[in-house]
C-alpha cells in the first residue's frame, strides 16, 4: 500500500509539473510565433466594413540580426477611401499613435491618402486608396473593359496598406537629405566659387 501511494504521489508531481510547464511554454511559442504589432493592429477600434479582408506579411529579423523586421498588411474595405481614411486615422490616434510630418511620406505622389505616424520604437505608414480594378495586359494587348454589371460593384469600396518598421530601421528618422535622393549624386545647386572655370587653382613651381 505504501508503494502504490509512492508511486501515485510520484505520477500526481509529474503530471503537476508538465502542466506547469506546458502552459508557458504554449504562451511562450505562441508569442514568438505571432507579431504583436499584428496583436495591436487587430486591436484597433474600426468598424466591421473597414476589415472585410485582411493578409499579413512579415520579413526579416525581429531582433534585427542583418535586417529588422517589416510588417505589412493588406486590408479590404466596403466603404471608399476618404471614410475608411478617417476611421482608421482615428483608431490609430486612439491607440497612441501619433502623425508624423515628415519628408519621403510618401516617397512620391500617390492617390488617395497616405499619412506616416509614430508610437514608441516603431514607424507605421497607411495607405488607403481606392481599389485596382482594371484587368493586366493580356500578350501585350490592353486589357477588354470589364462589364459594367455585376463586375463594376465588385471593384466598389477601397484598399488599405499599413507597413510598420521599427524606428531605427527607418531611414527619415535620421538626417534627412539637402538634395532630391533620386538625383544621382549631382547637386542642382552647386556653390560657386570665385573661380569662373570652376577648376583647382595650381600652386606655382
Amino acid at each position: 500500500m505504501r508503494e502504490r501511494r509512492r508511486l501515485r504521489m510520484g505520477v500526481l508531481a509529474l503530471v503537476s509539473l508538465l502542466l506547469l510547464g506546458a502552459v508557458p511554454l504554449y504562451f511562450g511559442l505562441r508569442t514568438l510565433s505571432r507579431d504583436p504589432v499584428f496583436d495591436s493592429l487587430d486591436a484597433l477600434d474600426v468598424p466591421s466594413w473597414a476589415t472585410v479582408k485582411t493578409v499579413d506579411n512579415v520579413s526579416g529579423s525581429r531582433w534585427c540580426l542583418q535586417d529588422c523586421r517589416l510588417r505589412e498588411r493588406t486590408v479590404e474595405s466596403q466603404q471608399a477611401w476618404k471614410e475608411t481614411a478617417q476611421v482608421y486615422e482615428q483608431a490609430l490616434t486612439r491607440d497612441g499613435w501619433r502623425q508624423w510630418k515628415v519628408t519621403r511620406c510618401p516617397e512620391q505622389p500617390v492617390k488617395g491618402s497616405y499619412t506616416c505616424w509614430r508610437r514608441d520604437e516603431l514607424t507605421l505608414d497607411l495607405w488607403v486608396r481606392e481599389p485596382t480594378c482594371a484587368l493586366p495586359p493580356v500578350n501585350g494587348q490592353p486589357a477588354p473593359s470589364p462589364a459594367p454589371s455585376p463586375a463594376a460593384g465588385e471593384c466598389a469600396g477601397s484598399l488599405v496598406s499599413v507597413k510598420v518598421r521599427n524606428a531605427i530601421d527607418d531611414e527619415r528618422t535620421g538626417p534627412q537629405p539637402s538634395t532630391d535622393p533620386s538625383l544621382t549624386g549631382e547637386d542642382p545647386f552647386p556653390t560657386l566659387t570665385d573661380d569662373p572655370l570652376g577648376e583647382q587653382t595650381r600652386s606655382p613651381s
